[in-house]
């Protein structure tokens, strides 16, 4: 189940909130009714990230200097 509480109300209920992550519940916290962050069990956050998952992936290419008309492209204001 996944509720939205504004922010005001959150720090006054922090406790409580915590104990209802704790149970499973997530928690969206938002300003103004605009979603900022969220609180979720530490058992359902991404996997932990583990170095080498790419090793023999990448080849030189990959590491090569990018062509003057994609540099160009990336500096054009939008």
């Amino acid at each position: 189940m996944e509720r939205t509480i504004n922010v005001h109300t959150a720090k006054t209920n922090l406790s409580k909130l915590l104990d209802d992550v704790r149970a499973g519940e997530v928690i969206v916290l938002a300003k103004a009714g605009v979603p900022y962050a969220k609180l979720v069990p530490m058992g359902s956050t991404a996997p932990e990230r583990k170095p080498g998952r790419l090793l023999g992936k990448l080849n030189e290419k990959f590491f090569a200097p990018l062509p003057a008309a994609e540099l160009n492209a990336w500096d054009k204001p939008k």
